[in-house]
């Protein structure tokens, strides 16, 4: 399925490479169905490294860590966007260290176009 080109940029424009986004954010945000069920996925925590950690809203507590997540890593779905947008993603992919660099970097594709 392909989404709208003002939906697809918005959609990555969202992404940074370290979120994961529920499932419900994914429906609220229009991701397409079959791309959550291609891209869900569930995570645990690593509590070695910090930033490996999952952590969500907690209403109480502002956040608390969880063991485990049900949810679609922002890096996935700019991966998937970025294709549908016509960027090489593969290129870009070889030459980005980070998850991080390389959504920044797909986004730079996309507006280099």
């Amino acid at each position: 399925m392909s989404l709208p080109f003002d939906v697809a940029l918005s959609l990555l424009d969202e992404c940074h490479g370290d979120d994961l986004w529920s499932v419900e954010h994914c429906r609220l945000r229009r991701v397409p169905e079959d791309w959550i069920e291609e891209l869900a996925d569930a995570f645990e925590s690593s509590y070695r490294y910090r930033d490996q950690t999952i952590s969500v809203p907690d209403p109480n507590l502002g956040r608390r860590v969880v063991n485990q997540y049900h949810g679609v890593r922002d890096v996935d779905l700019a991966l998937k966007l970025g294709r549908q947008l016509g960027v090489d993603v593969d290129s870009i992919q070889a030459i980005s260290f980070t998850r991080q660099a390389l959504v920044r970097n797909i986004k730079e594709a996309v507006f280099e176009d």
